[in-house]
């Protein structure tokens, strides 16, 4: 029953579309309709508004992070509750399951559960960014390494929770990494074609 309620709570809250809404809501119509058709923070952006595209990055990391809060608050499984605000992100039931790609939930999660690995993650995505200037690739680094850090730091149900996000980052990123290895990926701040 535990698992069950944090993973029901995680998802409900998960699924909230904010990139979604807040195009929207600021009269720049169906993000799905522009660049990559992703509801996520970086497609915000292609829209020109960097204050929206923040907006949806601070809205849909705090998805996972008050996940974690509500599952640690109410005596529930925080990973699993993370793990479901992840899922419901990348395939929400109000949208026909096609979301986002989860890497703002994902560091959300993972700043919640273990600070520590969240930082160093986050650096490790800024880094990247910095050098390559490719989001994409920079988010792929940044998941691959998450797990690796808690196994490292012994925090092995975490590690388990973030390898499984990693895995479905990987996977909803197929397309970026076809772009990736033949140089035609988008650079950020780049309008997708």
């Amino acid at each position: 029953m535990t698992i069950l309620l944090s993973i029901v709570v995680g998802y409900l809250l998960g699924s909230i579309p904010f990139g979604l809404v807040l195009t929207r809501l600021a009269g720049k119509g169906d993000i799905r309709q522009i660049g990559s058709g992703n509801i996520g923070a970086t497609n915000v952006l292609r829209t020109g508004r960097k204050d929206l595209a923040l907006a949806t990055l601070i809205l849909d990391s705090g998805k996972g992070a008050i996940a974690v809060a509500i599952a640690l608050f109410a005596g529930l499984r925080p990973e699993v509750a993370g793990a479901a605000a992840f899922l419901g992100h990348c395939y929400p039931v109000w949208l026909k399951f096609k979301g986002g790609k989860g890497v703002a939930t994902f560091l959300g999660t993972l700043l919640m559960l273990h600070f520590i690995a969240g930082i160093i993650a986050c650096a490790i995505w800024l880094v990247s960014a910095f050098i390559t200037r490719i989001s994409s690739l920079s988010a792929l680094i940044a998941a691959a390494a998450a797990p690796l850090i808690l196994f490292a730091m012994g925090k092995i149900y975490i590690m388990a929770a973030l390898a499984f996000m990693a895995i479905i980052i990987f996977i909803r990123h197929q397309d970026n990494i076809k772009r990736i290895l033949i140089g035609e990926e988008p650079k950020i701040g780049q309008k997708k074609s």
